[in-house]
């Protein structure tokens, strides 16, 4: 669904470099589910625990704020906002169609 911000919004690309020690906030689900299908091993399955639970979203994860902390001295805010509100049905049932 996503929320239209640009005509609030100036759009100003920076470098990491720009946002060093400053915070952070990011949407918590879309990290993880991009790492989840980002990070693989070399034959493309995902990551995987001694268990055969998948562990690419904790992979990526661990990975991105280590380097945001460390190389950026950016302080991170991962936010879990709970159920999708009522309005964004119709969007998520034509994604789930696809």
């Amino acid at each position: 669904m996503g929320v239209r911000i640009a005509p609030l919004v100036v759009e100003k690309t920076v470098g990491l470099e720009d946002l060093s020690n400053r915070t952070l906030a990011f949407d918590a689900y879309n990290e993880m589910h991009r790492f989840l299908a980002l990070v693989r091993s070399r034959d493309g399955t995902p990551l995987q625990d001694r268990e055969g639970q998948i562990t690419s979203h904790l992979n990526g994860l661990m990975l991105r704020v280590t380097r945001l902390v460390h190389d950026f001295a950016v302080r991170l805010i991962y936010v879990f906002d709970g159920p999708p509100p009522s309005l964004k049905r119709e969007e998520l049932e034509r994604r789930r169609r696809l």
